[in-house]
């Protein structure tokens, strides 16, 4: 049996290794995924948290370099401990994955707009999980083309995402940037970006970078919502 509030790795030995923060409030959910982290290279744990409260403070005291965190939690939920954490201009470095079930699909277009980089559900494989952390950690929103769509087809209508008219940061995107953020409103990658409009990588991520920057973008799933609250991208687009 793991314990519920393991120590964070030596600093002296695992340098390389991409620290965990586990938020869940089922000890046996935190314990399965601390076990898949040991197991699993370049994976440390920083410390298990039970609600969102703890999350934040153990976020502050241990700055892992990515937060697992569940939604429904007692106390302070998972979205509510998301956005405090993608606030705090000293977490910065800190990204956030959030742990979700089927049934809990509807509120991860809250967590996406508090600033968590993508989601993941509960029932996936233990490598599924391990890579996700790693493709968050090295700044690559875990939004696939195919989820995004379903996720914002199933909800946008019902919270009204759509604005009356585009915000008045849309207004300084040059029309190549308008277009990059509509790809990366349906889940595109740069690389997919880069095929689409027929231009490099490096350039596509370049327009990626100023978009996030012009409209203030906290993580590229943050730029999923804003494509979608401005028309960008209509539900059941491609």
């Amino acid at each position: 049996m793991t314990s519920d509030r393991p120590a964070v790795s030596d600093p002296g030995t695992a340098d390389a290794d991409i620290s965990v923060l586990i938020a869940d409030d089922q000890a046996l959910i935190r314990s399965a995924i601390a076990d898949l982290i040991k197991h699993s290279d370049g994976l440390a744990i920083a410390g298990e948290a039970a609600d969102g409260y703890e999350a934040i403070a153990l976020a502050r005291e241990r700055r892992p370099d990515l937060v697992l965190m569940d939604i429904r939690m007692p106390g302070l939920d998972g979205i509510a401990a998301t956005r405090e954490i993608c606030a705090d201009p000293d977490l910065a470095a800190v990204r956030v994955l959030v742990l979700t079930t089927f049934e809990e699909d509807e509120y991860i277009v809250g967590a996406l707009r508090a600033g968590a980089s993508g989601f993941i559900g509960k029932g996936a494989e233990r490598d599924d999980i391990a890579a996700a952390i790693r493709a968050v950690h090295r700044g690559d929103a875990l939004l696939s083309p195919v989820a995004t769509r379903t996720l914002i087809d199933r909800y946008v209508r019902s919270e009204r995402l759509h604005t009356s008219e585009p915000s008045r940061a849309l207004h300084e995107l040059t029309e190549r940037e308008s277009e990059v953020l509509a790809l990366v409103g349906t889940g595109r990658s740069n690389a997919d970006i880069a095929e689409l409009l027929a231009i490099s990588p490096h350039t596509a991520k370049t327009h990626v970078n100023r978009v996030m920057t012009k409209l203030n973008a906290h993580d590229r799933a943050q730029l999923v919502i804003a494509a979608y609250e401005n028309g960008l991208v209509q539900p059941g687009g491609r």
